[in-house]
């Protein structure tokens, strides 16, 4: 077929810059997705949608590009966190909506002196109202995890059921017109005379333009404009049977709030609204040992730790997927090179959830050939780094994870 604007990944970014697409600039998309529907991370999550651009602090982009771009990013989150939002309203979408706000808990005494410098900074510098909660009131009001030490709390957050939100972003797609092919991996890719010819096992899409949405499960022989621009790193997340009323007592569960907590490798989890806990945290290295148990056993003996009520109860639910995570830990939605008719929105880093609407809103913008407001943003104005260490980033890894989960214990 001969189409204008062929969409690579049928997740969040793919489904939902087909929808920006067709309406607001009139392309009716093809989407091509290898799999089915939110095959991959889309599904496989914790359903957080953070204000998060990115996994940098917000005093890190003071470190990093100064106050003055620290102010506007942040005001480009507020900004672009408002489109997921409305999508989350959509009734046309349905992904159930719940517990507002965020709560990043500190699980030492160090870590909750480094909320308070963070908080200080959002509330004097950058005006973004946050508040520093003692461990009494976490307990008390919140949530009853034995390890908080305090927390800090931002008022912008959302929690969703993630598939429910990407088949609502399908089913407005294909309502504007857009094609979503699934089943249909991309296996060649050529370009003549500027035509992007992508084959795929039952025929091949001509495009004017291509959009790469593949996030984590990109290959890096799509195209030689994403090879190895991100790392994927492979994260699980568990569900509990239904709780009882008793032990919903006993863990202090009294909201449905986003929880994240300080450590280098985090836990994050929210009690869900069908009465059972949801918590995730990193997996395995390589994919060939995502199903050693070990990956479950910690993510249990977490729960243990936090809500000691709960040890030993059964996770019928455990799941485990791709994030990808950029090597500067920043997002991008770039054109990388200008000659190319060639786009792509990727480096989400862990907190794609509420990103992946807005960088479609901006993604679709690119596509259809026209500007960005903000253009200059470290987001927008420069492609994905490639990794040096390339050959040897996995061991690199296995000895990260050793010196994180160390620094865990006494930090």
């Amino acid at each position: 077929m001969d189409v204008d604007v062929v969409l690579i990944g049928g997740g969040f970014t793919g489904l939902a810059t087909a929808l920006f697409l067709a309406r607001e600039h009139g392309i009716k998309a093809v989407v091509l997705e290898a799999n089915q529907i939110g095959w991959g991370c889309t599904s496989r999550n914790g359903g957080q949608g953070h204000l998060a651009w990115g996994r940098l602090s917000r005093s890190q982009w003071v470190k990093k590009w100064g106050v003055d771009i620290a102010r506007r990013l942040h005001a480009n989150s507020l900004e672009g966190y408002e489109v997921f939002r409305a999508m989350t309203e959509d009734p046309e979408i349905d992904c159930e909506p719940h517990g507002e706000g965020n709560l990043l808990i500190a699980h030492s005494e160090k870590a909750l002196r480094g909320l308070e410098a963070e908080s200080r900074l959002c509330n004097e510098v950058l005006s973004y109202k946050t508040r520093l909660l003692g461990r009494d009131t976490v307990l008390n009001e919140y949530i009853g995890d034995q390890e908080s030490h305090g927390a800090m709390l931002e008022p912008v957050g959302i929690a969703v059921q993630p598939l429910k939100l990407a088949y609502g972003y399908a089913r407005i797609a294909r309502r504007l017109g857009a094609k979503i092919h699934t089943g249909s991996p991309v296996q060649a890719w050529t370009t003549e005379a500027g035509v992007h010819h992508l084959h795929t096992p039952e025929g091949t899409v001509r495009a004017r333009a291509v959009g790469i949405c593949t996030a984590g499960y990109t290959s890096p022989n799509l195209h030689k404009l994403t090879a190895y621009k991100n790392m994927p790193i492979m994260a699980n997340s568990a569900v509990t049977r239904e709780l009882t009323d008793e032990e919903v007592k006993v863990c202090g569960f009294r909201s449905n709030i986003l929880v994240t907590d300080t450590r280098k490798l985090r836990y994050y989890y929210r009690y869900l609204p069908e009465k059972r806990l949801q918590i995730g945290s990193r997996s395995a290295i390589s994919g060939a040992d995502s199903e050693n148990p070990k990956h479950l056993r910690i993510v249990q003996e977490a729960i243990a730790r936090k809500f000691p009520a709960l040890k030993g109860i059964e996770t019928p639910f455990f799941w485990h997927g791709w994030m990808d995570i950029s090597h500067d830990m920043m997002p991008r939605i770039v054109q990388p090179d200008r000659s190319q008719q060639v786009f792509y929105s990727q480096g989400y880093s862990g907190n794609g959830v509420s990103f992946s609407a807005y960088a479609s809103k901006q993604l679709a913008i690119l596509i259809a050939g026209k500007s960005l407001a903000d253009s200059d943003l470290p987001i927008f104005n420069s492609p994905l780094l490639s990794h040096p260490l390339r050959p040897i980033r996995r061991l690199g890894q296995r000895a990260l994870y050793t010196y994180f989960s160390l620094l865990d214990k006494i930090v």
